[in-house]
């Protein structure tokens, strides 16, 4: 990139910084982070159980040092806290939430004009577009400024393709493919440079990916695949077809979920799809993945926050069934403080108040204010008010329960026919999963199941399937196969929630490929139950009432006879 160009970009990036620090004084004393008592949630340790077993080898490689790092921030985070203390008295804040007064103004997101959105992406998304060539041949050493800050972890700002640990030896027809692809891509033939690449892929696919393919690694495999896959996401965007970049976004992360730029290129692409919710959680796994892999320039980090408060000022802005509120909290909500939150919403949102619902078990965080190193983040209750009282109902349902079922389908024993379909598809897939989609966009972690979130997607997959429409069924499943293989990056997940992804990852793969199985898929097993579940509980609530009636009628006749029975 030229000086002129990276001197725009710090420019752009430090008058957004200005306008947050005006805009954090003028929401007062609720949105300092100095008076904000400690969040319940320790800093997530980016250890997890063994589930994919390419993404878990590249995360244990760096696990120890990225604790070390970690454990570094505290101590310097102790020390600071141990000086401040001593200019202060000592008072001790108690864990609560702040007066509706104070906390129910809603975050300001500053408008952020497209141009400077594009010149992010220029920065992020098409970097080395002028060096388009087989990167990890770039350079034989590593220069000495860009060593990794951890060992074994992704170096983010190396030539080298990210996610290999030394210099494999290239099949020498995958690197004629590519070479005539970077040389098309530099003429800006960008049709020609694509089916290059697909040829390219094609031949890795084949096992052409190393020159002695007995001895290459799982892992440089998948990260020569993944390479491949995002110079053809790159291509597509140039011409403008971002749906056809889509799947090649997803497999560049389900091979390699590390890079942090992959997740860019796939906020990039849903950004182009006008997608903008699910836009802003690429950008948020983005930028949470370049401080885990040690990336250590807040000038990227900023430009990325920067983005991902783009798409949730778009996504709220074209929001039209429903409303917001951010409120920052730092201790378990109770039943009564939700009820302030409720009334505060009303009077800002006097539009969206047919159903008001508070997610009580998301640690929401924000663009302005997220800091993934630090031990007690800034975190944020979302509340939502719905024009529909039927879409907060059935959204509030599904929250609480620990494996969803993603269907209003009443008969559990009975088939779903393809009208029923049909008519979930229309009122459950374009109503409800856009605001899971907004929810998750600034939600990082799930705490029921780590695969909230991606067993709706699938069970979506399986309507889709249902209705022939395979197309839109394979960018589902490969969505959701990308965010299953992201999950052990994000949160610590236990042994069942391992086996579950396992599960769910094996299932969605033969759906893909068209394997036919015996078994039902995992997902639509999970939505059983939940039907099951819930005709269950209909039936007790059912019995209960008529209970209750009859022993009221009986009371009623009791009265009577006796009545009757008494002289007059």
């Amino acid at each position: 990139m030229e000086p002129a160009n990276s001197t725009r970009f710090e420019n752009i990036a430090s008058k957004m910084c200005r306008k947050e620090r005006v805009a954090e004084e003028l929401r007062g004393t609720a949105y300092r982070l100095n008076d904000v008592p400690e969040a319940l949630q320790e800093a997530r340790s980016p250890s997890g159980a063994a589930v994919v077993e390419n993404a878990m080898e590249k995360l244990k490689a760096g696990k120890n040092n990225i604790k070390e790092k970690q454990g570094h921030d505290l101590d310097r985070l102790a020390l600071k806290r141990k000086s401040e203390s001593n200019n202060k008295p000592g008072v001790r804040k108690e864990p609560h939430l702040m007066e509706p007064e104070n906390q129910a103004l809603p975050v300001l997101l500053p408008h952020i004009p497209l141009k400077s959105l594009m010149e992010v992406e220029m920065k992020l998304v098409y970097t080395d577009e002028e060096d388009v060539t087989y990167e990890f041949l770039a350079a034989q050493v590593p220069l000495p400024n860009t060593q990794a800050k951890c060992p074994g972890s992704v170096n983010v700002d190396s030539p080298r393709l990210p996610g290999m640990s030394r210099q494999p030896q290239m099949d020498k027809w995958l690197q004629v493919s590519l070479k005539d692809a970077s040389t098309c891509y530099r003429q800006k033939k960008y049709a020609v440079a694509a089916g290059q690449f697909r040829t390219a892929l094609e031949l890795c696919s084949k096992g052409a990916a190393i020159g002695k393919p007995f001895e290459a690694s799982p892992k440089d495999i998948s990260s020569i695949a993944s390479f491949i896959e995002t110079k053809l996401v790159i291509c597509y965007l140039k011409m403008r077809k971002p749906d056809l970049a889509l799947n090649h976004s997803h497999r560049s992360i389900i091979l390699n979920p590390a890079y942090f730029r992959n997740h860019l290129r796939q906020a990039a692409v849903f950004r182009c799809l006008e997608r903008y919710s699910e836009a802003a959680r690429s950008a948020m796994v983005a930028d949470y993945m370049y401080w885990l892999s040690g990336g250590s320039e807040q000038h990227t980090s900023k430009l990325i926050k920067l983005y991902w408060q783009a798409m949730i000022e778009e996504a709220i802005t074209r929001a039209e069934c429903f409303s917001v509120m951010y409120t920052p909290f730092a201790a378990k909500v109770k039943p009564e403080e939700v009820d302030k939150l409720k009334e505060a919403f009303t009077r800002k949102h006097p539009d969206y108040v047919e159903y008001i619902y508070t997610d009580p078990h998301g640690l929401h965080s924000l663009p302005q204010t997220a800091n993934w190193s630090c031990p007690s983040p800034q975190c944020y209750l979302l509340t939502l008010g719905f024009k529909n009282k039927e879409v907060g109902k059935f959204l509030e349902k599904m929250s609480s329960r620990k494996l969803p079922a993603f269907s209003e389908h009443k008969a559990p024993f009975s088939p779903l026919t393809k009208e029923e379909a049909r008519r979930h598809l229309e009122t459950i897939g374009k109503r409800i999963l856009p605001i899971m989609d907004f929810i998750r966009g600034t939600k990082l972690t799930e705490t029921f199941c780590a695969c909230s979130g991606v067993i709706e997607k699938l069970q979506h997959a399986s309507l889709l399937g249902r209705l022939q429409r395979i197309k839109e069924q394979s960018q589902v499943i490969n969505q959701a196969m990308a965010e299953l293989s992201t999950i052990p990056y994000l949160q610590d997940i236990s042994q069942q929630d391992a086996e579950l992804l396992q599960s769910l990852m094996a299932d969605a793969m033969d759906t893909l490929e068209g394997r036919k199985s015996d078994k039902e898929r995992v997902w639509n097993k999970i939505q059983k139950v939940g039907i099951i579940e819930d005709f269950l509980y209909q039936l007790e609530d059912s019995f209960l009432k008529t209970k209750k009636l009859r022993t009221a009628r009986r009371q009623k006749m009791k009265m009577k006879r006796l009545q009757s029975k008494q002289p007059c």
